[in-house]
């Protein structure tokens, strides 16, 4: 799927619909003054783009809040004040697609498209650190966050903890070591979407462009677990779903091409492989839920390149190049397409290992 020249960027990502407002991946061609986006049909790009977004005049928004279940929205607002909300798979990923939008939107002003580079490395994933693991720990009923009632501008929360609480309770269990470090994690954690701020002090504290200002170390800034909030079971409840899997280090994600088990159509799944334990899951990023749709252990697993050459025995459609296969020690095959024979190879080198 890659392009001629001129092209700046391009890859999947999900876009919001404008008559119907599902979500749908795409694939985005970044140009010099336009973002084109083309439907996907058996692992093949289409030839004509399904539509295009002049940058000419156009407002970035990142990160987008909009949406609560959906943290790693990119907003662009042409200037016919048309609104398109993308999503990205990392928060690296945003990172850098709304780093090469805005140069590009903003070429010729290299002043802006700094101030983006400066934004964009002062807030960093801490390493080794796993979100969903210090949820759990959050969520234990002994040494967990304490849960209390809170007022907050005469509404009265139920379930919840203040900002500061939660940085004394993340210094306290050694996951940072400065009050700096904790607020960074705290923001990352809500920017995942485990926690989410509640009143006005918090959520007014949003609306900074800065993430390493929306979350605030202040006794009266209260937050609470963001999915507790919309269903009714407990956090913990919610994390039991295979907590051991997905509570490895995350060592690579993004989008990749899968063919299915029983009706062999190509669908583009968010892919995240984690180490200890080693497991590679997919997620259908069209929907809101943020549950794997499928996984497997690495343990025992085969994974190789695919010949581009034709169409390999086990793969049906049209779907040429860029293959590789992935075997599990059930003898359960994998066919999965990647965009580019570098992404492929990245893929394989990071699996290997795990296996």
């Amino acid at each position: 799927m890659q392009e001629a020249a001129g092209v700046l960027k391009e890859g999947f990502l999900v876009k919001r619909g404008h008559i119907v407002r599902n979500w749908k991946v795409r694939w985005f061609v970044l140009l010099q003054d336009k973002l084109l986006y083309y439907k996907i049909e058996g692992g093949k790009k289409e030839p004509s783009p399904k539509g295009r977004i002049l940058l000419d005049g156009c407002t970035i928004t990142c990160p987008c809040l909009e949406y609560e279940n959906r943290p790693l929205l990119i907003k662009l607002k042409t200037k016919t004040n048309t609104d398109y909300f993308l999503e990205c798979c990392s928060r690296e990923e945003r990172d850098s697609w709304a780093l090469d939008i805005t140069g590009a939107i903003h070429a010729g002003h290299p002043v802006q498209v700094q101030e983006l580079h400066r934004m964009k490395n002062s807030f960093k994933l801490l390493e080794n650190i796993s979100l969903h693991h210090i949820v759990e720990r959050m969520c234990d009923s002994s040494t967990g966050i304490k849960l209390t009632h809170n007022l907050g501008q005469g509404n009265r929360y139920k379930e919840t903890f203040t900002g500061s609480a939660l940085v004394d309770w993340l210094i306290s269990n050694s996951f940072a070591v400065s009050r700096f470090e904790a607020i960074t994690l705290a923001s990352m954690l809500m920017e995942e979407n485990f926690i989410k701020p509640v009143g006005a002090r918090s959520t007014e504290a949003t609306r900074y462009s800065d993430l390493s200002e929306q979350f605030l170390d202040d006794s009266t800034a209260l937050y609470m677990f963001a999915e507790s909030s919309k269903k009714n079971i407990s956090s913990k409840e919610e994390l039991q779903f295979n907590i051991s899997e997905l509570s490895g280090t995350i060592v690579k994600q993004g989008f990749l091409v899968k063919q299915g088990h029983k009706r062999k159509n190509w669908k583009v799944r968010r892919f995240v492989l984690r180490a200890d334990p080693a497991f590679l899951h997919y997620y259908d990023p069209t929907k809101e839920e943020n549950r794997p749709v499928g996984g497997f252990s690495l343990r025992g697993c085969l994974v190789s390149a695919l010949e581009d050459n034709g169409v390999p025995a086990g793969v049906k459609g049209n779907v040429q190049g860029n293959l590789f296969k992935i075997i599990t020690k059930n003898d359960i095959h994998y066919y999965i397409q990647a965009s580019s024979k570098a992404e492929r190879t990245q893929w394989i080198e990071a699996i290997k290992p795990l296996t």
